[in-house]
């Protein structure tokens, strides 16, 4: 899988080439000028400039799917002694940029997560587990490869620090204290390094991008298990509804691998989240959103924004949860720099 993200990239480069000749440059003053805001990275600054970031990211899971089809709770509890019914994650998101020149913008990121999960015993008790703090903090940087005739290219690469718990407890019907299954802890454990690429363009009225990530998952965590790696494309396309506002439809593609080893507090026969066998998946979402522009004068931008992703294809592996809808509710400050 770790092959995947070269063509790619690749097939980034050859789509930069200049399909109009002009002399102006892509610019992110004007509404569309920042991908949806479900997209990390996906622009760079003037040297100088500072950016702020919030962002609320609700996702909601209802359910479980074998492979790609439906499996309801009988058929699970053939299995297992419980059966999950709902989760519902609620990360926070906090983001700062900063560009030391033109053809560099460094970048931070950290968040806190609260998970909440419903489930089902083979007896018929319902109970509900939760977990909550911050997850794991990343470092990155934006490097300008091209801009020209309204068209952008930039990497990314960066490293995603095990700042996360993963040793998240709480109480069950079964045990005081019990370690949770993987999708509730904060964090991967692992240091992970990840690298990209970001095409952007525009013409008057619309703009577009390309994007591809692949994140790679370094060693075992202190549980003696590895998270798999993760690859995310990601293309979208907006049009400038005015000089403030713009709106935008995205699809999404990400894989992800199946966890490697086991964590030994976790007894695989409880439930099939515990179970590293039910692990890694694929899936499509397509999106919808928009963005609020609102330039302040004195090189200083302030920017509201808003998209919704629904799956379209799920293929999980083993028993998973089906995912149902996540958000993405953000507000951008940029200030400073020189244009």
């Amino acid at each position: 899988m770790k092959n995947i993200l070269f063509p790619i990239l690749g097939t980034l480069l050859l789509c930069a080439k200049p399909a109009v000749a002009q002399d102006s440059l892509w610019t992110s003053a004007r509404p569309d000028g920042h991908a949806p805001i479900s997209v990390m990275s996906d622009h760079y600054h003037h040297k100088g400039e500072f950016m702020i970031s919030y962002r609320y990211m609700p996702m909601f899971m209802n359910g479980n799917l074998s492979g790609s089809d439906a499996i309801n709770n009988e058929a699970i509890l053939q299995n297992f002694m419980a059966a999950p019914q709902k989760m519902h994650m609620d990360m926070h998101m906090l983001g700062a940029m900063y560009a030391p020149s033109n053809g560099v913008t460094l970048m931070a990121m950290a968040n806190y997560i609260r998970n909440r999960m419903d489930i089902r015993t083979k007896m018929g008790a319902d109970f509900t587990t939760e977990s909550s703090g911050f997850g794991d903090v990343s470092v990155s940087a934006l490097i300008r490869l091209m801009n020209q005739n309204r068209q952008s290219i930039h990497a990314n690469v960066g490293l995603s620090l095990p700042t996360g718990n993963i040793d998240q407890r709480d109480d069950t019907p079964m045990m005081a204290n019990a370690q949770l299954a993987y999708p509730m802890q904060l964090g991967s454990g692992t240091f992970d390094p990840f690298a990209g690429a970001t095409y952007l363009g525009q013409t008057n009225l619309f703009s577009w991008g390309l994007q591809a990530t692949y994140t790679f998952r370094a060693g075992e965590n202190k549980e003696d298990y590895t998270l798999g790696d993760r690859f995310d494309a990601v293309g979208w396309g907006a049009i400038k509804a005015s000089d403030y506002l713009s709106f935008s439809t995205s699809v999404q593609y990400y894989t992800i691998g199946k966890i490697e080893s086991m964590d030994a507090d976790l007894n695989p026969m409880m439930m099939p989240l515990f179970n590293t066998a039910n692990s890694g998946r694929n899936q499509v979402n397509l999106g919808i959103g928009g963005n609020l522009y609102i330039p302040t004068g004195n090189l200083k931008n302030l920017r509201f924004a808003a998209e919704v992703r629904f799956p379209v294809a799920q293929d999980v592996t083993g028993i998973q949860m089906e995912n149902q809808w996540m958000g993405t509710f953000g507000i951008q400050y940029s200030f400073g720099g020189h244009h």
